[in-house]
């Protein structure tokens, strides 16, 4: 990969990817910040990131794309590809948080967010995958959670929704390997950013009447997520060193978190489990994988 590097990233309007446009950009990089209908939806978003743009002088490019629309993924890659002649880095973070006791949550809310949180991932990687292919080289980075790999009660689709990004980031992680290809998961904790203020609730309230003491649980949960929400910076600044580190030398994992929820041992015992199960299977020795791709998955 060159060292200045040209990068989508989708969900740029606010929060973390805003945040990771901003940081990339002032590294140097050249960045296609994509969101939703920057004309009238975002239309002050990316009229405020334009302007940081035009003060700072930065490589930053504001970009149409709603990641639940394949058509609207194909038309942001092709513009990127024109602009800029190849895409180096793809940075899936796109999302939104659903909340409320999981029987009280609608068949179409449940589709809504696997829509966006992770088959917004599948069509934006399979959109961007064949030009990696033809490159040679690329890196996928699938910005997930803690709840990724950790359930918390009165959040089951959002977790579900991670827990399938994570499963598709790590078999891209093999799969892509021997052709150049990278795939990595970040996963934040706590961080104070907009997606707890545009958070969507479950709907059928009418389910919820039995529970009693469990529907509380959400309203706890919530109030501890607050109180240990840290500076969203760390986030942007992880990726950066993703994006900036050299290629072959990136970990599968990156849990980044204010406290220490255990996901390093969740993900050290998980990626010696996926070894033996790789073994098992006569997939770890076989030469047409490169050996990176199936040890220290963290």
């Amino acid at each position: 990969m060159p060292d200045k590097q040209v990068i989508l990233i989708t969900g740029s309007s606010t929060g973390f990817g805003r945040l990771i446009a901003e940081t990339l950009g002032r590294h140097g990089h050249n960045v296609f910040a994509s969101m939703r209908d920057p004309a009238v939806r975002n239309a002050t978003n990316a009229s405020e990131l334009r302007t940081l743009v035009g003060k700072e002088s930065l490589q930053i490019h504001v970009v149409d794309m709603d990641v639940t629309d394949e058509g609207s993924v194909e038309r942001a890659m092709h513009v990127c590809m024109e602009e800029a002649g190849r895409i180096d880095v793809v940075i899936n973070n796109a999302g939104y948080l659903l909340t409320g006791l999981a029987e009280a949550t609608t068949v179409d809310q449940a589709r809504s967010i696997m829509d966006t949180n992770f088959l917004g991932c599948v069509r934006v990687n399979r959109a961007v995958l064949p030009f990696m292919r033809k490159q040679r080289s690329g890196l996928l980075i699938h910005v997930s959670s803690g709840a990724g790999r950790i359930v918390l009660p009165s959040n089951a689709f959002y977790c579900a929704s991670k827990f399938a990004m994570e499963a598709l980031a790590e078999a891209y992680h093999y799969e892509l390997a021997q052709q150049g290809i990278e795939s990595c998961i970040v996963e934040p904790g706590a961080y104070q950013t907009p997606v707890f203020a545009n958070l969507v609730q479950a709907a059928d309230h009418s389910r919820t009447v039995t529970y009693g003491a469990a529907n509380q649980i959400g309203n706890k949960i919530a109030s501890g997520l607050s109180a240990a929400a840290a500076n969203p910076q760390e986030v942007a600044d992880i990726i950066l060193s993703i994006v900036e580190a050299p290629a072959g030398q990136r970990k599968l994992r990156y849990p980044v978190h204010p406290s220490d929820l255990g996901l390093g041992t969740i993900n050290e015992v998980c990626a010696q489990v996926q070894q033996r199960t790789l073994q098992v299977f006569g997939i770890v020795g076989d030469t047409s994988f490169s050996q990176s791709s199936v040890a220290g998955a963290d």
